[in-house]
């Protein structure tokens, strides 16, 4: 809507886990890292958790891009983790193999370990990532999350599971023994501070070709204040500010711009009023 006025090729602030935007902080780089370790050395399983909207979704689409390259692997995406345990496996043969999907708990499991088993003797690897896992209510799936980590050989694990979810999964997990001593990584993702939030929006406008200053100096701080640095925050303010500079035909989203975007996510509840910045 707004692209053409400001010189975009495309829209730079959509919440969208889209890999191109992905900004490379230090932190971001090693959570990363991180995962990236966990499948290549077939580790068992890992947790990373963070705020809401702190890129964590994100991550875990760049981690498949980056597999993606080396043919050797295979992604479960569990979106929806409010499953029963005979669901959640029944989905993760599914995304592995669309055939006929046993509905008796022993056919499926053996279902499942012969996929494992020929992905292996294929030096192929099983990579299962479960979004938003703090969602999960019902402590059988846990269970059957660390039921499949039995699926190993001598040396080996047969699949990697890579939790991912908001600050309280890792109390959920501490209070799982079994599964919490399974954990061969942790990583929690932190907002991003003041420079990084001015570098995430200029990458992201960067990735966009902008061919021009948009945001103007004094915008950088303020957009900090009010989102405290979480990149989903980030992307609603910038995006809001975006449209309203095009609909108020500004040359530049100025501190005005950024103020009054506040003020109307502030009073329809899309962000909490954090009152003036700080002098």
């Amino acid at each position: 809507m707004y692209e053409e006025y400001w010189g975009l090729k495309e829209k730079p602030f959509d919440n969208t886990p889209d890999p191109r935007f992905l900004y490379h902080s230090q932190q971001h780089n090693e959570a990363l890292a991180r995962m990236l370790y966990v499948v290549r050395e077939r580790k068992g399983a890992a947790i990373f958790t963070g705020e809401y909207g702190s890129g964590k979704t994100l991550l875990s689409r760049v981690l498949w891009h980056e597999l993606q390259q080396e043919n050797k692997y295979q992604a479960v995406f569990i979106l929806n983790p409010r499953l029963s345990g005979l669901e959640l496996i029944q989905e993760i043969v599914y995304q592995l193999n669309s055939n006929e999907i046993p509905t008796n708990r022993l056919d499926l499991f053996h279902s499942l370990h012969n996929i494992l088993y020929t992905n292996y003797q294929q030096a192929r690897h099983c990579v299962i990532v479960v979004d938003e896992a703090q969602a999960i209510g019902n402590r059988e799936i846990f269970e059957e999350l660390r039921l499949l980590l039995n699926f190993q050989l001598d040396n080996v694990f047969l699949l990697t599971i890579i939790l991912l979810g908001q600050p309280e999964l890792k109390d959920i997990i501490v209070n799982l023994p079994q599964l919490n001593q399974r954990m061969a990584m942790r990583f929690h993702l932190k907002a991003l501070n003041e420079i990084e939030t001015k570098e995430y929006i200029l990458h992201r406008l960067r990735v966009a070709e902008a061919k021009r200053e948009i945001f103007q100096e004094d915008c950088f701080g303020q957009i900090y204040h009010f989102s405290r640095g979480v990149p989903r925050l980030i992307n609603t303010i910038c995006d809001l500010a975006l449209l309203t500079g095009f609909g108020n035909g500004l040359k530049f989203i100025d501190r005005d711009t950024i103020l009054k975007v506040n003020e109307d996510l502030s009073s329809a509840g899309g962000l909490q009023d954090l009152g003036p910045l700080p002098k």
